[in-house]
This record gives C-alpha cells, sequence and structure tokens, in this order.
C-alpha cells in the first residue's frame, strides 16, 4: 500500500507544482502584482519621508491618483490629520516618524484626516520599518483601512446623553409672509432624507399655519427649491420640501443629530435641535451662521437618551434603505389613502419604481427581523 505508484505519483505532483509555480515567478514580479492587488490600502515611505509607492486600494481610499500620490511628503501637516480629540498630529507623534526612529513596528493608530475633496474619513494605520543591509530603517510600509463607518456606529452607540440646543437668528431669516404682527409659528421637523443627486428632502409640519400659506412661507426660504402639500387633516398640514444639500435643519443631521422645530416670529426665527452629547455644539453653530452669520446659540441642555430600536435599525440598514424607509413614511406612502405614490418617491430618488421597492421592502424586513426575531431572543 505505500508504494503503490498512484499515491506517489500524486503526492510528488502536489509538492513539485505548487514549488515551481513560485520558483518560476520573478520575486520583484510577484511582490509587486501581491502589493497592488493587496485590498488593504498600503504605501511605502524612503527615509526621506516621501511617499514612493502606493498600491491602488490607497489612491482610492485617499481619493488621489497614483501620480498625485506618490512623489508627495507623509508630514502630517501636508495631510491635516488629527487625532480623536481634533488637535492637528505632529511629525514627531505620527507613527511613520515613531518607526523610523525606533525601527519597531506600529499598529492600530487611529486618526481622522481631511481628504482634497473636504471630506473626512477615520483611518486604523499600522506601521512596519523595512531595513538595510547595515540594520538601519531604509522604508516604512504604512497599511491603514478606512474605519469611518465603525467609529460613528461606535460613538453612537456609546453615548447615552444628547444636548438640546436652540439657536436665535435675527428678522433677516423670517419669510417675508411672516414678518407681520402676531404670535409664534411652530414648524416640526419629522424628516430629512439624503437623494443621490445632493439635495434633500425635508418632511414638516404646522397647525399654525393654513396649507397654502405653509406652502408659500417655505418657498420663500432661498434653500428651499419647491414644496408639495402631503395632507392636512383637522388643522394640522404636511409638506414635503425639496431644498439644496445643505439647509439649518440639514447641520444637525450632519453631525450625527437631529433637527426638531423651527420657531418663527415677526422678528426673529429659533433653531431647535439635537446632538450626541460627545459632538461640540460649536459645529453646529459654525454650519447654521452660513445662513445666518449673527446666529447665537441661547440655550443648551444634556439629557439622558437611552438608545431604542430605532438605532439599532439604523445601524443594520444601509442609507438607501433608510432613506427609501423615512421617505415612505414620512411622505404619507403608508397612510390612507396615500399621500405620495411609489412612482412619486421613486421619482424624487431618480431611481425605477422597481428599485425603489427593492429598497423598501429589505427596510421593511429588517426592521421586522429586529422587532419580532431579535427582540425575541433578547427576551428569551
Amino acid at each position: 500500500m505505500t508504494d503503490s505508484p498512484t499515491e506517489t505519483v500524486h503526492d510528488d505532483d502536489s509538492a513539485d507544482g505548487g514549488e515551481s509555480a513560485f520558483r518560476d515567478t520573478p520575486s520583484e514580479d510577484l511582490a509587486e502584482r501581491v502589493f497592488d492587488s493587496s485590498p488593504i490600502s498600503t504605501i511605502v515611505i524612503d527615509s526621506v519621508g516621501t511617499i514612493v509607492f502606493a498600491n491602488e486600494r490607497a489612491s482610492e481610499t485617499l481619493a488621489l491618483s497614483n501620480e498625485r500620490l506618490t512623489g508627495r511628503p507623509y508630514d502630517p501637516s501636508e495631510w491635516n490629520i488629527y487625532d480623536d480629540d481634533g488637535a492637528p498630529i505632529t511629525v514627531d507623534d505620527h507613527p511613520v516618524t515613531r518607526t523610523f526612529e525606533s525601527g519597531e513596528p506600529v499598529y492600530g493608530f487611529e486618526h481622522w484626516i481631511e481628504l482634497s475633496d473636504g471630506s473626512e474619513r477615520w483611518f486604523s494605520s499600522s506601521t512596519s520599518p523595512v531595513l538595510d543591509d547595515e540594520g538601519e530603517v531604509e522604508y516604512v510600509v504604512v497599511a491603514f483601512e478606512d474605519v469611518t463607518a465603525l467609529k460613528r456606529r461606535e460613538k453612537r452607540l456609546t453615548s447615552d446623553h444628547v444636548r438640546q440646543l436652540e439657536f436665535r437668528a435675527a428678522q433677516a431669516a423670517v419669510p417675508p409672509s411672516l414678518r407681520i404682527d402676531g404670535g409664534e409659528t411652530r414648524i416640526e421637523i419629522d424628516s430629512i432624507v439624503s437623494l443621490p443627486d445632493g439635495t434633500t428632502v425635508q418632511y414638516m409640519g404646522t397647525s399654525d399655519l393654513s396649507a397654502s400659506n405653509f406652502v408659500t412661507a417655505v418657498e420663500e426660504v432661498p434653500h428651499y427649491l419647491d414644496a408639495r402639500l402631503l395632507s392636512s387633516i383637522d388643522g394640522y398640514s404636511r409638506i414635503e420640501a425639496h431644498a439644496e444639500s445643505t439647509t439649518v435643519s440639514h447641520v444637525f443631521q450632519s453631525l450625527g443629530g437631529q433637527a426638531r422645530t423651527i420657531i418663527v416670529s415677526p422678528d426673529e426665527v429659533r433653531f431647535r435641535g439635537e446632538l450626541p452629547g460627545d459632538v461640540d455644539p460649536r459645529l453646529a453653530a459654525d454650519g447654521i451662521r452660513e445662513f445666518h452669520p449673527e446666529v447665537e446659540l441661547v440655550s443648551e441642555k444634556l439629557v439622558y437618551s437611552p438608545h431604542l430600536l430605532y438605532d439599532v435599525v439604523a445601524d443594520a440598514l444601509t442609507d438607501r434603505q433608510l432613506a427609501a424607509l423615512d421617505a415612505a413614511y414620512f411622505g404619507g406612502y403608508f397612510d390612507s389613502p396615500r399621500a405620495s405614490t411609489g412612482d412619486e418617491l421613486a421619482n424624487r430618488f431618480g431611481v425605477t419604481r422597481q428599485t425603489f421597492n427593492q429598497h423598501l421592502r429589505k427596510a421593511q424586513r429588517t426592521v421586522f427581523r429586529h422587532l419580532f426575531e431579535k427582540s425575541g431572543a433578547d427576551a428569551r
């Protein structure tokens, strides 16, 4: 049995085949192919601090072509790199510098970076030295991954407080039709949905204006492109307003929070909203000042806010699934009679009715799964 020709040939073919395949491939060529195709973003920095190699994944992650990436210095001041507290990372504190100086690798260095397009991304980076014949560090290899989604989820799940804020803007922010003597107009912000073209759809309601006056007041605000009445029942009107990508209400959402209420009086507008407890309210003030330079923060309150089913479901949904579910719910798709049809919602998203329905059905399944299966399992 041990001398079986079949078994002997099989063992020899397996061993020789694998070894010869690697022997026949020049090591430099193999290394370059592996480097380029690696799913991990990787760059190589020489001893004078210049990026000399970058794989395709690194170019994609940093939103820079290989030609623009190689030849650049790794100097943090050239990249707008910051730590968890928002402080700039100095050259001395950068893991590349530490590896060049110590000859030791650095693992799991987390930082965030402002990319050339203005977006912010969280990275987890690790560095490792490449030594020359004399044992000196000749190059440093940097491998990094985009962990932005994980960091956002981590902050949302670990923060158990929200910061309730109220900002005040002067009369210039009041729609012309509401600059009259009278009481306050209170507008509730139900939801803000981002569309693929960069604009947003905002769902709002009020009982302080007639339906026609409500639509008129919203359309008078420069940042809104159009408004559509969804319903008017028992004196409460709800509208769908198509807006530019950034509005005052969207500022809260862009920071991980929610706009809640807009209160308009003849001589001022007050914006109320919430931010995660660990977000600096000055960021919201800076965003609102793009529209109303004289805006001021008039109240701030930190309150306990336990995370409910919405937070769990929102983490489980893709951005498009959550947007479709938000638009369907607040747009009145589930109402009877419907305030919005499937075709109207699909048109807003610039997709076919079939594509919109797919996003919506997947979102509904996820909600039901967490409600009936996950919750039930936890209860048991």
